[in-house]
């Protein structure tokens, strides 16, 4: 590979590159010798880099080769992803199973505390960074943070959402869906526009990851609020595969149901439950396999459609089977 690791850049400095953040570093730091070493030189001669073919046998050599751990790379590596209302639940799932997999990963969440405690769990991998982010206001704050941590941004899951309730047909109701839409479908908007800016600029392609729902096809009684609002969500999907896919962009998402995360809070997973008459625990098992599905399952889901590389316009079901909510 002769792409440069290091360009020097008059009156501003030294900009190191690398697959990952580590990489880039360690460019740097040899360069920053190599400075020494040109000084020295130049101090009582003149200053010439070995030659090619001697820089090939060094760079060959089996035991160097063994050092820098030449081999398989890990299905993420290199790419940077910026997750949404990744302190927790699905977010945080997503992220850790990102990082897993070599990625480097933004997380993002509008709870400083808990965004504080993810980031420190999660710093031992030396590929995560955060930013406090509203998706109601502060998106573009949070992707120039991303592009200070890591330089660009390949991949955004866009998963931050609340879950109102109430009647479309009341006064409440409706305050409640304007709230939704504000956060359950421009918030999507916000983070997806940002996002395809980005990526069109670098033109190297990449994916938008939108965490949908199964109340998109299947809405539930009471559940208006969310369920218009995750349906405009499903449409921006399909929008954006159709008018991203000639820059190399995908666009897909997952339709999840009943996951046990923080949007359950606040009497809405008694509520819900009700509203279907079963038991908080029921209704979490009401489904075609008789199994409770997890963040884990959801970012499995992400997982997939961040590598598939030959997928867009696509929905992944994740809830366990509802033939009511069989997209078609």
């Amino acid at each position: 590979d002769a792409a440069p690791r290091v360009v020097l850049v008059p009156g501003v400095g030294i900009a190191a590159a690398g697959a990952t953040a580590k990489d880039a570093a360690i460019a740097r730091e040899i360069y920053q010798h190599t400075i020494d070493v040109i000084r020295d030189a130049t101090s009582v001669g003149t200053y010439r880099p070995v030659d090619p073919i001697d820089l090939f046998d060094l760079e060959y050599w089996p035991l160097e080769q063994a050092k820098l751990g030449k081999g398989s790379k890990p299905a993420l590596h290199g790419v940077v992803a910026l997750v949404t209302g990744a302190a927790s639940g699905i977010g945080r799932a997503t992220a850790e199973l990102f990082l897993a997999h070599g990625a480097h990963v933004m997380l993002c969440d509008r709870d400083a505390d808990t965004l504080s405690t993810a980031r420190t769990k999660l710093a031992k991998t030396g590929r995560v960074a955060a930013a406090q982010c509203d998706v109601s206001e502060s998106v573009d704050e949070a992707f120039a943070a991303c592009i200070d941590a890591f330089g660009g941004v390949d991949l955004v899951v866009s998963n931050a959402g609340t879950a109102p309730q109430g009647l479309l047909h009341d006064g409440d109701g409706e305050r409640a869906l304007e709230q939704s839409m504000e956060v359950n479908f421009w918030g999507h908007q916000r983070v997806a526009r940002r996002a395809a800016e980005l990526m069109i600029a670098q033109g190297t392609g990449g994916a938008i990851l939108f965490n949908a729902s199964k109340a998109a096809f299947n809405p539930g009684p009471e559940f208006g609020p969310y369920a218009v609002a995750k349906t405009a969500t499903v449409a921006l999907m399909r929008q954006y595969a159709i008018d991203l896919g000639k820059h190399g962009i995908r666009s897909n998402a997952i339709n999840a149901d009943r996951i046990r995360t923080g949007l359950f809070g606040g009497g809405v997973l008694e509520a819900r439950a009700r509203a279907r008459g079963l038991d908080p625990d029921a209704y979490f098992r009401a489904n075609l396999l008789s199994r409770e599905v997890t963040a884990a399952d959801c970012a499995d889901a992400f997982l997939y459609l961040a590598t598939a590389k030959s997928t867009t316009g696509c929905i992944v079901t994740v809830d366990g089977g509802n033939s009511a909510a069989f997209p078609r």
